[in-house]
């Protein structure tokens, strides 16, 4: 028998819709890699399996069966997974969406390594800028996880808009509950919101190479606004170009990407992921055309 499968083996993967480029297999890989262990990372598209998320149930069980370690699921699984784990860490629990599913000694643990991945890229990449407005466009699993990480992080409060109000007022009332209720509101007034705000955040697909475009008309960005994006690929989103040009500081999705795969590593393996050697490797996927058309998470 060789070296290598001698070596310690992890099975994980990922679910979710239309996934087939998505860059965390490789990130994960490359990382169990470099430290000597056998990690194989299985996509389960469901656009590909031709199944809905009613289908969750039963592939959580195939993957138990055949000895996952866990799996990471985006869209469109994030919140619909929730009601089938045992147990949800505390910011899955506050954020009422999953990212990452621990399977071990028959038990479903779910995780929100989102948050803490912007919030990682977020303290890199936005040392120093005002703090006491933001307007985060988009109430969906990656907006719960980024509003959280902001707030969390000391942002005074934040204006929410998204193209289903229902959804945004839960993710306030949410935040609310856990942060103040001046903390957070319904962005009622698009334009008047981004001219007073410090910050601007896109956790929408808009942007994405297979969604183009730009989630807000550019001519309501000023100078005085910093402006992030979850969307990584690609890096400079139509929104980043157009806030750069306006003299914006930017923030890309891709240390995002990179800080939510270090975390889903750790819980996977038990072992601590070098976070700059699976920087490095991203951006290296990146300058050779491998990162995905993906946003948040995947």
């Amino acid at each position: 028998m060789g070296s290598a499968d001698a070596s310690p083996a992890v099975l994980a993967g990922l679910i979710g819709q239309d996934i087939a480029a998505s860059s965390t297999p490789a990130m994960h890989e490359h990382e169990g890699a470099a430290q000597g262990l056998r990690l194989i990372y299985r996509r389960i598209d469901l656009a590909v399996l031709r199944l809905g998320t009613e289908a969750l149930p039963d592939l959580l069980r195939a993957a138990e069966w055949m000895g996952f370690a866990g799996l990471n699921v985006t869209y469109p699984c994030k919140q619909t997974v929730v009601p089938l784990l045992d147990e949800l860490s505390g910011d899955a629990r506050a954020l009422g969406a999953v990212n990452t599913v621990v399977l071990r000694g028959g038990r479903r643990i779910g995780h929100n390594t989102d948050c803490s991945g912007f919030a990682e890229s977020f303290r890199r990449g936005m040392q120093g800028v005002a703090r006491l407005r933001v307007v985060l466009l988009g109430a969906g699993g990656a907006g719960a996880a980024v509003a959280h990480a902001l707030l969390g992080d000391g942002i005074g409060e934040i204006a929410i808009a998204d193209t289903e109000a229902a959804r945004a007022e839960a993710l306030v009332d949410g935040l609310r509950a856990r942060f103040g209720r001046e903390r957070a509101a319904v962005c009622a007034d698009l334009s008047a919101a981004v001219a007073k705000a410090d910050g601007l955040v896109n956790c929408t697909p808009v942007g994405m190479a297979k969604l183009p475009g730009t989630p807000l008309p550019v001519a309501l960005l000023h100078p005085g606004l910093w402006v992030a994006d979850v969307v990584y690929f690609p890096r400079e989103t139509a929104l980043l170009r157009a806030a750069r040009a306006r003299g914006c500081r930017i923030l890309d999705g891709g240390g995002m990407a990179v800080f939510q795969a270090v975390g889903a590593f750790r819980l996977f393996t038990g072992l601590e992921p070098d976070a700059e050697r699976m920087l490095r490797h991203f951006v290296d996927m990146s300058a050779s055309g491998d990162a995905s058309s993906s946003y948040g998470c995947t």
